[in-house]
């Protein structure tokens, strides 16, 4: 048996007509020897935002943004792309974004085309979630972060400055 996160491997794509050999095993277990029971089954509703691991863009947050209020830039410029929101662990810790926004080692691995990181400086356990993106831009005022080893793209600012310049320039590009 093995297990791996979602998003650590590529999906391969399967031409048609292809199969594969189904083994059917009956292994009859007596009742008995069940140690566990399951008593009640729950399932959480999606949430209202695209689930992150299947966003092809992803913008999230860290502390550098702050409050809970300076995601809704974030918010804003994911709607405008059409992707979800993400956050570090700092900024589910603090209260700013729920745990299943969370991109990270104890959170959700994502694998979009566009990943966008402000705030964010970058921890070994944040990175993991998302190394693997296709291109990852970094807005971060703090240039030896460990966030720009990852990225393709890195910006070197105030994000409170940078960010709604980016939104305007995404809304600009649309008329």
């Amino acid at each position: 048996m093995a297990t791996v996160r979602p998003n650590v491997m590529g999906r391969k794509i399967i031409s048609a007509g292809a199969s594969a050999q189904i083994i059917l095993e009956n292994i009859a277990l007596p009742a008995q020897s069940a140690k566990v029971r399951i008593l009640k089954k729950e399932i959480d509703a999606c949430a209202e935002v695209e689930k992150l691991d299947e966003a092809q863009i992803v913008i999230a947050g860290g502390r550098g943004l702050k409050t809970a209020e300076n995601f809704n830039i974030l918010n804003a410029i994911a709607a405008e792309l059409g992707g979800a929101v993400g956050a570090s662990r700092a900024a589910v810790d603090a209260g700013w974004k729920p745990k299943n926004h969370q991109v990270g080692q104890s959170g959700v691995t994502v694998k979009p085309k566009l990943y966008m990181a402000c705030g964010i400086s970058g921890a070994v356990q944040h990175v993991v979630g998302m190394e693997n993106s296709d291109i990852i831009i970094a807005v971060n005022k703090d240039g030896s972060a460990p966030i720009f080893n990852v990225c393709k793209y890195g910006i070197v600012g105030d994000l409170h400055q940078i960010l709604p310049k980016v939104l305007a320039a995404i809304k600009d590009s649309k008329k």
